[in-house]
């Protein structure tokens, strides 16, 4: 046994047929004639060969005995199962094994000359322990369970590999202690079963060459090579964090394991149902059959219409188990046959990934040869799926975090319809992962804006005017309490705080300036009230007043701010209210023509929108679109008036609103700034249009002192003629539904700083008490009314 002894071991491998022998000679006893007269006739011929019954440690000897062990053996290897059982002597654990199976020695064939069979896992410690355990179990009686799966992975003649299940029947076999063997008491044994890992404490108490293996056992296969595959594919998925490392070498290895097939290849399509293409996925080592040499192409450019519903719709498998009669029988899918004949695909499965109603796209899995592939054997996928559908979730997912997380880190949150354009520059660096370029800044161009606000009116007054109000209530408050104190209290210093309040009280009459609220709030924090607090008195009364004082202090501040708490309030629940109406708005806004939408809340709520073809290339721009934009704009800001309007009574403070259009017909660039992560316009000639959104809403009408924006009208502010006359056109159809009213302004506009030439038309807005919008009317609704007209 040179082979098997080469293992390090506790267990000297001795093959005997003693026990055989034993039962043959049991048998050639009995009167049984044609059972005696054969045992009889087999021990006479093993007679000669003593060997056979004492044991064997030369591996030549088995050759030698061949023919003879095979007709000993004859009962436990029956001739007519030898071409369907995969079976062998053996000792187990030993990579040695005799007397094959037929199917046994043509699996042994196929493997090769050069293939080393042993046992898949199985290292040296795994080995020592294990004869260990036989020993314990044979020879003193224990039941350690150290049947784990054990497996021989062997490849067939076409390179494919099969795994085989191991089963050892050791009734054949006895062990028998040598001179090295150390007596192993139960104190012993309770130690090295908590003691797996710890060879030298194995070693010790079975050393090496201790115990004989006498006799054989035998070991049995069965194909196990789809459950196994499965398995493997499972842990693969499992354990690789990253779909990338997971090689296509290695899945199609599993896969031609589970499908028998030498030539099966696998690839994989991403499907965008949004976009209507398959794409190539971000995966580094798996190709795309369908998609070939291109990166992405329409669905539409490479199936017909109902191929392409049982794929994307029904979500069905498309199998096809011969190309070339698929394109004799099926005209319309002809494309598809031919790109896949032009790869040598002759037959082919299409499976969709689809989990929680997302599809990601199909596994392709194709071979070279017809029939292969078939609707039959295309039902393993059932077994598969799942765990690649988990997987490719999982990935996709992850995908998705780092793609949002470089836009979140470079770029800012994006709005939906320029999301595109971000996540194609994010997926370009995750292609490319050592990839050390600065990211590029992201350019529209040919784009048409379009600028609106609804101001709070007298904002920065009315802000004043609270704050004013609340420092006169504070300091009124201060004084009535330091003339109670110095009445009761006679200190000069109380009495010089009420001079000093009431200086302030005489200031804050006149009008507030820039720095007088802080200067206010510091004086009183700082000085007035460390007076208050750490006043020393026993009057009980002076502290009830003081604690009376503090407790009508906002706890934030510690200031007086009734007032200016009602402002706050006020503003921002206009903001509130107009900023979701308008968000809302703006939703249904995008089924018209996918567009860039951006708003700020400042003193009011204020919008950008940007149109044209470069924002949504998948869609054909018409400039229909930009009139519906332009008309939709004009009918929300009277809904956002009116909206103001139903809410107003209910407001703490007493505000107005005011409401502005700025017309502006030439296409422009914007850029989004990479360091302040956000759009602007590009280019000297564009900036024009931003100095006049940010200085327009303070503007008079040329040669008066008059805002060209007054509370209850839309101001539309234009340069253009037929700007004015397009406008024109929305005003009246909005009068008709009873949206506007009926006198339009129109007048000039005070010259700005570097422009000239502004115009604006400014119409009242009807307002309806407690009465909701019928929704938005379309520049098709206007042609229409003016059809009728």
């Amino acid at each position: 046994m040179d082979d098997a002894q080469d293992i390090k071991g506790p267990l000297i491998a001795r093959i005997s047929f003693h026990k055989v022998l034993e039962a043959l000679e049991q048998i050639a006893e009995n009167d049984v004639d044609y059972r005696a007269d054969y045992a009889k006739a087999l021990l006479k011929h093993a007679a000669p060969f003593p060997e056979l019954r004492q044991g064997i440690e030369d591996i030549s000897l088995i050759s030698k005995h061949e023919s003879l062990i095979r007709n000993l053996l004859a009962d436990l290897f029956p001739t007519a199962l030898s071409n369907n059982e995969i079976k062998a002597a053996a000792i187990p654990f030993f990579n040695f094994s005799f007397n094959h199976t037929n199917r046994f020695k043509k699996i042994l064939t196929d493997a090769g000359v050069d293939f080393g069979i042993s046992i898949r896992n199985m290292d040296e410690h795994q080995f020592y322990v294990f004869s260990c355990c036989l020993v314990l179990n044979m020879y003193y009686g224990y039941h350690f369970d150290f049947s784990k799966p054990l497996f021989y992975d062997i490849p067939d003649a076409e390179g494919i590999m099969h795994h085989y299940r191991i089963l050892y029947n050791a009734d054949f076999m006895e062990l028998i202690p040598t001179d090295k063997a150390v007596a192993v008491t139960k104190e012993d044994v309770d130690v090295l079963m908590d003691n797996f890992d710890n060879l030298e404490m194995w070693q010790e108490k079975f050393p090496e060459g201790s115990w004989i293996a006498k006799g054989f056992g035998m070991v049995s296969l069965f194909d196990a090579t789809a459950e196994s595959a499965i398995s493997n594919l499972k842990s693969n998925l499992l354990t690789n964090e990253d779909f990338n490392e997971f090689t296509r070498d290695n899945f199609e290895a599993i896969f031609r394991s589970i499908y028998k097939i030498g030539d099966l290849r696998i690839g994989f399509t991403e499907v965008n149902t949004e976009d209507n293409i398959f794409r190539l996925a971000p995966f580094d080592d798996i190709k795309s059959y369908i998609l070939k040499d291109v990166d992405e192409m329409n669905c539409g450019a490479m199936f017909c219409s109902d191929t392409l519903d049982e794929i994307l719709q029904d979500k069905k498998y498309l199998i096809i188990s011969d190309v070339e009669r698929f394109l004799e029988e099926n005209s319309e899918d002809a494309a598809l046959a031919r790109h896949l004949l032009s790869q040598d695909i002759r037959s082919c499965i299409l499976a969709p990934i689809v989990k929680n109603n997302r599809f990601y796209g199909f596994i392709e899995m194709v071979s070279s040869r017809a029939k292969e592939l078939n609707s039959i054997n295309a039902n393993k996928l059932g077994y598969i799926m799942p765990f690649i559908t988990d997987t490719l979730e999982r990935y996709y997912s992850e995908l998705q975090n780092e793609i949002d997380a470089i836009i979140q880190n470079e770029y800012t949150a994006i709005h939906h319809s320029v999301y595109w354009k971000f996540r194609e520059e994010a997926m370009s660096h995750l292609h490319e992962r050592n990839n050390r370029e600065a990211f590029k800044e992201i350019v529209f161009k040919e784009v048409y804006p379009l600028y609106g606000q609804i101001d709070v009116k007298g904002s920065s007054t009315a802000r004043n005017e609270s704050t004013e109000k609340d420092l006169v209530l504070q300091i009124q408050k201060l004084l009535s309490l330091f003339r109670y104190i110095f009445e009761e209290e006679q200190l000069p210093l109380i009495e010089q705080h009420v001079y000093e309040l009431e200086t302030i009280e005489d200031k804050l009459k006149e009008s507030l300036k820039a720095d007088t609220e802080s200067n206010i709030q510091n004086y009183l924090l700082n000085e007035v009230h460390p007076v208050l607090q750490h006043f020393d008195s026993s009057n009980s009364e002076v502290h009830k007043r003081i604690a009376a004082y503090f407790a009508t202090l906002d706890g934030k501040v510690n200031m007086v701010y009734e007032s200016r708490k009602d402002f706050d309030r006020t503003l921002s629940a206009i903001n509130k209210q107009m900023a979701n109406l308008l968000d809302e708005k703006q939703a249904q806004a995008q089924a018209f023509f996918p567009h860039y939408y951006e708003r700020f809340k400042t003193d009011g709520v204020e919008h950008n929108l940007y149109i044209g073809a470069s924002i949504s290339p998948k869609h054909q721009y018409n400039p229909l679109y930009l009139n519906n934009l332009r008309l939709w704009q004009l009918q929300v800001m009277c809904e956002m008036e009116n909206e103001y309007y139903r809410i107003k009574p209910n407001l703490p403070y007493e505000l107005d609103v005011t409401s502005l259009i700025l017309v502006f017909s030439s296409p422009i660039s914007i850029r989004f700034r990479m360091d302040e992560k956000r759009f602007d316009v590009d280019g000297t000639y564009n900036a024009r249009y931003e100095v006049v959104k940010k200085r327009i809403d303070k503007s008079n009408i040329k040669g008066t002192k008059e805002r060209i924006t007054q509370k209850g009208k839309i101001t539309i502010v234009y340069t253009q003629k037929k700007e004015e006359a397009e406008y024109r056109r929305y005003i009246q159809f909005l009068q008709h539904k009873h949206l506007l009213g009926n006198v339009i302004e129109t007048f000039d506009v005070e010259d700005l700083q570097g422009v000239t030439g502004l115009k604006a038309l400014r119409v009242s807005i009807n307002y309806k008490a407690g009465q909701k919008n019928e929704g938005a009317y379309t520049y098709e609704d206007l042609l229409k009314e003016l059809q009728q007209k």
